[in-house]
């Protein structure tokens, strides 16, 4: 199974348990893009809509594009009340967009999915003169190594899913990669934010959250009901809940 395809299989844990996005985000790209009621959005990637509903509510015409089946019909279903929403049941590469149409493309911790050059060729052409894209991801960090459930988690992790690599938390340097790599691509007035909350789930919850992430889904059933098993007794043993530490950035350009 593609990972890409992992998040199809459960939609509604997905959207219970994966994090949405700081209000603060929507209103930075709703400034930096001047976009109203009645603006022509696209929506890359929108899985259960996590990131839909402010732009829906301040009256923008949002049309999303979903590869997966199950959340294409999920958010279908959860939007239904709004009349200035539509999805499609596509992939972004495939999918026809009218050219320089959009005032605002935006896709929330999905791009990465996606052949970058090519991404940022259907972006640019699918936007209006002066038109706006908003990327952004959510990177959970659980490894504070000051954190004792941090700590629980990560005795789980190193011993059935080694990886030999320091966990290290998102930052800044990161950003500044990527808003290059914005304005190689030729967009313009290039700018990101980041911003921080920490997230407090208890046992279950926290093993809900792991099964909504690819590489967990996609674990050999017998080794993921193991690790489970273990990563249950850990933090119950640290407390019964874990802290999350979260960093979410931003990047926002515009077409010439």
């Amino acid at each position: 199974m593609e990972l890409q395809w992992s998040f199809n299989e459960d939609a509604a844990n997905y959207d219970k348990y994966r994090p949405g996005y700081p209000q603060k985000l929507f209103d930075d790209v709703i400034s930096y893009s001047q976009i109203k009621a009645g603006s022509k959005l696209l929506e890359i990637g929108i899985g259960t809509g996590q990131a839909t509903l402010p732009f829906l509510q301040l009256g923008c015409r949002v049309k999303g594009i979903e590869l997966g089946e199950n959340l294409s019909a999920f958010v279908a279903e959860k939007y239904k009340g709004y009349g200035n929403f539509h999805v499609i049941n596509m992939d972004f590469m495939s999918c026809p967009v009218e050219e320089n149409s959009c005032d605002l493309i935006y896709c929330a911790t999905a791009f990465h999915w996606l052949p970058r050059e090519e991404a940022y060729l259907k972006i640019m052409s699918s936007l209006k003169k002066g038109g706006s894209v908003a990327l952004f991801w959510n990177h959970p960090f659980p490894n504070r190594d000051d954190d004792p459930s941090n700590a629980a988690s990560k005795k789980i992790y190193n011993k059935f899913r080694p990886s030999g690599k320091t966990q290290k938390e998102f930052g800044e340097e990161n950003c500044i990669i990527m808003a290059q790599e914005l304005a190689r691509h030729g967009f313009e007035n290039v700018t990101y934010r980041l911003y921080k909350r920490i997230r407090k789930l208890n046992t279950d919850e926290y093993i809900h959250l792991l099964n909504t992430y690819s590489d967990h889904r996609a674990l050999d059933p017998t080794l993921k009901e193991t690790f489970e098993s273990e990563m249950r007794q850990a933090v119950n043993e640290a407390g019964g809940t874990i802290n999350i530490y979260d960093t979410i950035d931003l990047y926002l350009a515009q077409k010439p």
